[in-house]
This record gives C-alpha cells, sequence and structure tokens, in this order.
C-alpha cells in the first residue's frame, strides 16, 4: 500500500489536519523524493543540569544528549522507504548545532498491520511504532491525534527495549513518555512549527525542544524511486528481528 504512514494511522482523520500538515506527512515510499526541513529550536535539550552526565554516557545512541542551548539551528531529512520487513516506514534525522559540536538525533516509525499477533507493538493490533536512536533498540507504540485547529498531536504509550532476540517491556514508573505536537503557523509568510516534551517520572523532564522550520522535497539522486532505497547515511547500524 502507497498510502503515507500517518493517514493510515489517522484514517479519516488525517483530512481534518491543516493542508500544510498534510502534504508535510505525504511522503510514501518510491516517490523518488525526501523532505529536507532547516530551521531554529528556541529550545533544545535537556534543562537540567544535574542530569547532563548521565545523558552524556548515552551519546553513542543518537536519541538523547547532554547539551541544552536557545536559539539554536537543525537540519532534519525525512524518507519514506519500506523497512526490512516490508512495513512502510518514515526515518527522520535531524542533525542539532550545538556550539562546538553537533549532535544527531535519528529514528524509523512504521505502521505495523498487527497480523502476526503484534510482537512489534505489544499486541495492540495496526498502528505506528517509533524505533529510536542508531540501533533501533528502543521502540514505542505512538497515539495520534488531531486537535480542532488542525495540529498534529502524539503521545508515546508502552516502550520496549530490543537487546538481541530479548524484548523487554519498560515498567511503567521508568519508561518516558514523549509529547509532541506540530502545526503549520501562518505568520510572517508561514512557517512549520513543532514542540516536543519527553518526560520520566523519576527524573521529570529529560528532553525538550520546540521550534520553526521551513520545508521542501527534493529528488534522488539519479530518479531513484525504489520503494525500499534509504541513504547511506540514514540508515540504522541495526534493526530488530522479528524472528
Amino acid at each position: 500500500m502507497n498510502t503515507p504512514i500517518y493517514e493510515r494511522a489517522l484514517g479519516s482523520d488525517f483530512a481534518r489536519l491543516q493542508p500544510e500538515l498534510q502534504e508535510y506527512f505525504a511522503l510514501a515510499p518510491g516517490s523518488g523524493h525526501y523532505g529536507v526541513g532547516e530551521g531554529v529550536f528556541d529550545v533544545v535539550g535537556c534543562r537540567q543540569a544535574w542530569l547532563r552526565p548521565l545523558l552524556r554516557l548515552t551519546t553513542g545512541e543518537q536519541a538523547f544528549f547532554p547539551e541544552y542551548g536557545e536559539g539554536v539551528r537543525f537540519r532534519i531529512e525525512n524518507h519514506a522507504h519500506l523497512d526490512p520487513f516490508g512495513r512502510s516506514s518514515l526515518t527522520a534525522r535531524r542533525e542539532i548545532f550545538f556550539p562546538g559540536t553537533t549532535r544527531l538525533f535519528q529514528d524509523t516509525t512504521s505502521f505495523d498491520d498487527g497480523d502476526d499477533g503484534g510482537p512489534a507493538n505489544g499486541g495492540r493490533g495496526p498502528g505506528l511504532v517509533d524505533y529510536v536512536g542508531r540501533y533501533r533498540r528502543l521502540v514505542t507504540d505512538l497515539n495520534l491525534s488531531v486537535t480542532p485547529e488542525g495540529r498534529l498531536r502524539g503521545v508515546s504509550e508502552a516502550s520496549r527495549l530490543f537487546l538481541g532476540p530479548l524484548r523487554i517491556p519498560l515498567p511503567a514508573a521508568f519508561d518516558a513518555k514523549a509529547y509532541a505536537e506540530q502545526w503549520w503557523e501562518p505568520q510572517d509568510g508561514g512557517r512549520h512549527r513543532i514542540q516536543v516534551k519527553v518526560i520520566q517520572p523519576q527524573l521529570g523532564l529529560v528532553l525538550v525542544y520546540a521550534g520553526h522550520f521551513d520545508y521542501r522535497l527534493e529528488p534522488y539522486p539519479g530518479g531513484i524511486a525504489t520503494p525500499g532505497y534509504l541513504p547511506g547515511h540514514a540508515r540504522p547500524d541495526g534493526w530488530e528481528s522479528r524472528v
């Protein structure tokens, strides 16, 4: 199916999104294009100074980072593709340009139809699952909704860790939840806006980013339109086993 994964997940509610958001989330495998967003985060990173040394230990995962800044430039690439298991997916690769260092934050969101009983999404049935980090070791279920204003809201639900053949559910007391909202701001010629908070019950606010960006589509070099194509620099260093 070549329907974009966010449209599949939202169903008829997809039409309630702002038109600019519908366009943003319209990428599908085989389109021959990828999305590029460039903008500025008003705030980004970990506000809690005491927590930053712990986050420094996780930087190799390319999911969390110890820096915090305001007015920080960033760039995002969105690539729609089929993952190794044939699921329609959207991989996002973010570069955050802190003074003195650039941090990567990447994930792959896939539509899981739940036909195999849902081992990838906890048995909840069809829906989106998000694989976070360089090795895609952390996976969460995504719960999407559309606000009366046409904004997209997303909340991460149950999370699991993938460690080799093991899938370890995280207890609610230790699981971090992400709360995201994205919308189109028409002022000053129009631009996309996004805000995300990641909150862990024991630690509080672990990560926050909020800002604005401009977005465009670019063709793949050579006109590549293979549904399974994902550029080398955007590929994770590992995919979970579904056996």
